[in-house]
């Protein structure tokens, strides 16, 4: 039985039926919303233009599911879980009915919930998530009705960025309103300020370190802007991007153990620590950071499927591990492009480790090959044994994807001086001769060198 149906929930459904055919698995989904195996990462794209359509965030649709031998009930909602006794409450959203189903295996791919203060006003219409497709039809709907005019998006992380490209292209003056002095509070605060700098340049106003207190209304209890430091930010559209927390309510209410993100806990197989036969994936559940040895939250698309994929053989009675993660993760603001890996400063001072940093500046081709932009590298290596910490790239010209070089290393626990022997791809068109991923762990490897001295 699988609570979700979405990336993680009907990845593992799927490589269940792939392990075991229906005679010998029975499996039943319940998802409370309206679609299943949908791409919600890419929702920014679709409301920008870029995606035709909703249907080409779909994956599979609830009957190819069923096609396959999935029982997947669609606005299906689980109200209740009971461990003890192998069963699940669950309630149909359209008609009221209720009741309880046993198993014998249970998947809680429960998801993510928007972060939502509660503010005067947040809950007033022109006020809009991206969470789920739903949440991007009825933002296309308002932005068909009062098409390029002013919008605030509250929030400066990936989805907060995103949102404020799509409606820029939509025509609209946008307001980021952000708690972070800088945007993207997953990188270093000086690689955050070069994309402050860059959003300024395209048009976007972007107030840090203030909080919004109120979306502001109208007569008709519309919203009309927000309220922020004292300062009052006039839009028709409010877009929020201010992150998401796990949505496990279901699983502390059944005392299952969770995480200090409040995510639930698992082992490398995936399965609920102290429950033999639960499993949980996806954006509900805390991950191993390889990098620093703890737990941490990182609701990316990319870890459900692979969840998934773990949980589904497992539970079907093969075997397959999760490790656990690096934290490499890009996005993009019009054509800037943002990507990191690994830890931030605070990040390894958390843990208690000491670091050197090295920062450069350098271009995605070689410098006099046509279309050459800059980019900066800034890379974290440990003191004394150079192992590589983490990376961070802002920059054009394919500057995120370089993160893919920085995360096989992290993985592979490399030091920065053995990263500069990487025999890595190059022509002018798409590198200079020294990459700049490998002048960042030149520089780095200086600093190792210079701070051991």
């Amino acid at each position: 039985m699988i609570v979700g149906g979405d990336a993680a929930g009907m990845s593992a459904a799927s490589q269940a039926r792939r392990t075991k055919g229906p005679q010998e698995l029975e499996i039943t989904a319940f998802e409370r919303g309206r679609f299943s195996s949908y791409s919600a990462c890419g929702i920014p794209y679709w409301v920008a233009g870029d995606v035709s359509g909703r249907d080409r965030l779909i994956a599979r649709s609830p009957e190819e599911h069923r096609a396959r031998g999935i029982d997947l009930r669609m606005r299906t909602e689980v109200t209740e879980l009971d461990v003890a006794g192998r069963r699940v409450r669950w309630r149909a959203l359209e008609t009221g009915e209720e009741g309880w189903t046993g198993y014998d295996k249970l998947v809680l791919a429960t998801g993510a919930r928007p972060v939502r203060p509660p503010l005067p006003g947040i809950d007033a219409p022109g006020v809009h998530g991206v969470q789920t497709l739903g949440d991007g039809q009825a933002l296309l709907d308002a932005l068909s009705q009062e098409p390029g005019r002013r919008a605030v998006v509250v929030g400066a992380g990936y989805i907060g960025v995103e949102m404020a490209e799509a409606l820029l292209r939509r025509g609209y003056a946008v307001t980021v309103v952000n708690s972070g002095e800088q945007p993207m509070a997953t990188l270093d605060p000086d690689m955050g300020r070069l994309v402050h700098e860059a959003m300024t340049a395209m048009g976007i106003t972007v107030v840090g370190g203030t909080e919004v207190t109120e979306v502001l209304t109208d007569g008709e209890g519309r919203a009309r802007g927000v309220r922020a430091g004292g300062a009052d930010h006039p839009a028709e559209l409010v877009v929020l991007g201010i992150g998401v927390e796990p949505e496990t309510a279901l699983a502390r209410a059944a005392g299952l153990p969770l995480g200090a993100h409040g995510g639930l806990l698992t082992d490398l197989g995936m399965r609920v620590r102290g429950h033999e036969d639960v499993w949980a994936g996806g954006d509900c559940v805390e991950v191993l950071d390889l990098v620093s040895g703890r737990e941490r939250y990182v609701p990316l698309g990319t870890h459900a499927n692979k969840h998934g994929q773990v949980i589904g053989s497992n539970a079907a009675g093969g075997y397959g591990t999760f490790p656990g993660v690096v934290g490499t993760a890009v996005s993009k603001v019009c054509d800037l492009e943002i990507a990191r890996t690994g830890l931030r400063e605070k990040d390894a001072r958390a843990v208690g480790l000491r670091f050197v940093t090295a920062t450069v500046e350098s271009t995605g081709r070689a410098g006099y090959f046509p279309g050459a932009a800059p980019m900066t590298v800034k890379m974290l290596a440990e003191y004394r044994t150079g192992r590589l910490l983490g990376v961070q790239i802002v920059g054009r010209d394919g500057a995120a994807k370089r993160v893919d070089v920085a995360a096989v290393a992290l993985t592979a626990g490399m030091t920065v001086e053995a990263m500069t022997a990487l025999d890595l791809g190059y022509a002018p068109p798409f590198s200079p001769v020294w990459d700049p991923v490998l002048v960042a762990a030149r520089k780095a490897t200086a600093a190792v060198r210079a701070a051991g001295a």
